[in-house]
């Protein structure tokens, strides 16, 4: 004849006094108040594991924190688990498991992945611009959730506002960020596949805004304007020193003195993007306006400084905000000023291969540029006197 247990109550459990020794009280079907000597009292259930039917104990937690009813609702599932054959006590203990690889498994984890490989590969500019946008955009959004839960959706949310503001290619940059880790969670087994992989798809790029730029024709109106402009001698050395070279307006800001080899005629510009080095040969235009800057600056790190800090190199925006106040509003930029050198030289029948590696453009065809490692520094000279004479000439009215 079956035993039969009085079920507990409340006010049993909470009268129930600490011994010498440990005591069970049972309430039926398994599950069991376990009171100690120090009077903790904790929840058990006792159980045939199924197909061994071993006998087994899985705790249900402590009382008061874990109640009466709460305890008879894990006994019951339990007692459900084991009706399919399945042990509660190893099924609790794949879903801690399951749940801790699920925490290990957020985007932020593969973000940081991501991160430390990048560290390794890209220079530290990049590096960083890649960290400012995950920290900015998408791991305070989607961070902690798992990578498994990571469906386009989700991104789109927080990508939505930020392309309505009319930053393109932030979304651009940002779907690229969010690819490349996902597919390092892929690479790790959390995901089978990104989801991502077409979002960039619905964000199509603005059409392409080409900086304005001079004709050849117009070059003496621009260099007569520069001569009488009422600009610093700074900024008006600088907007040459960007016309002669053909560089970019970033690194005529900040070229330094020690950049310069005055024995050997040759301005080493580091590219860090690529972390190689452009050379620029010295015509004696260039020369003359590296005099014209010695007793000024001869003493300092940078050729062209900053106004108010001359510790520090222009603004890469001075030369831009010069051409504007001389009335070249949308009509060149500080960028333009490198087209319209490359326009001037093709005109005049130059080498193709000359005026790209002056411009320190990459070569588009990969396997010419895994190949072909020269510079053409020699050929170039040539080339850029003719260009400095070209200014020079243009300075006197000469069309």
């Amino acid at each position: 004849m079956a035993r039969h247990t009085t079920s507990l109550t409340n006010t049993q459990i909470r009268q129930a006094k600490p011994r010498d020794k440990e005591y069970t009280l049972s309430d039926g079907n398994g599950l069991q108040l376990r009171v100690r000597p120090n009077g903790a009292k904790s929840w058990m259930f006792n159980y045939y594991v199924p197909i061994t039917k071993k006998r087994n104990k899985i705790s249900f937690g402590s009382f008061p924190c874990v109640s009466l009813a709460c305890a008879r609702r894990q006994r019951d599932e339990a007692r459900e688990l084991i009706a399919q054959n399945i042990d509660p006590k190893f099924h609790r203990e794949e879903q801690v498991q399951a749940k801790r690889i699920e925490l290990a498994n957020t985007f932020k984890a593969f973000a940081d992945e991501y991160l430390s490989i990048k560290k390794k590969t890209t220079v530290e500019s990049t590096y960083s611009k890649r960290e400012a946008m995950l920290e900015n955009y998408l791991v305070p959004a989607i961070g902690t959730i798992p990578a498994k839960d990571i469906k386009p959706l989700k991104l789109r949310a927080v990508l939505d506002p930020i392309y309505k503001q009319g930053k393109v290619e932030t979304v651009k940059r940002l779907c690229i960020i969010a690819n490349e880790i996902m597919r390092i969670a892929v690479v790790n087994g959390a995901i089978e596949f990104n989801p991502l992989a077409d979002l960039t798809k619905l964000y199509p790029a603005k059409k392409v805004r080409h900086n304005p730029a001079l004709t050849p024709e117009e070059l003496p109106e621009l260099v007569q304007t520069i001569g009488k402009a009422n600009i610093r001698l700074t900024t008006k050395n600088l907007i040459l020193w960007e016309l002669h070279t053909m560089v970019r307006p970033s690194e005529a800001s900040k070229v330094k003195w020690s950049d310069i080899d005055f024995e050997e005629l040759v301005w080493f510009v580091p590219i860090p993007k690529t972390l190689s080095i452009h050379r620029v040969p010295l015509t004696p235009q260039m020369l003359t306006i590296l005099n014209d800057m010695r007793p000024h600056t001869g003493n300092r790190e940078y050729v062209f400084t900053a106004d108010r800090n001359p510790n520090k190199h222009a603004n890469t925006q001075t030369a831009n905000a010069a051409l504007k106040r001389m009335g070249f509003q949308n009509r060149t930029t500080a960028h333009g000023l490198r087209a319209l050198a490359s326009t001037t030289l093709n005109a005049h029948g130059f080498n193709g291969d000359l005026i790209e590696s002056a411009l320190s453009h990459q070569e588009g065809n990969k396997i010419r540029r895994a190949y072909n490692h020269t510079d053409y520094l020699e050929r170039r000279k040539p080339m850029m006197q003719w260009w400095s004479s070209r200014i020079e000439l243009a300075s006197k009215g000469e069309v």
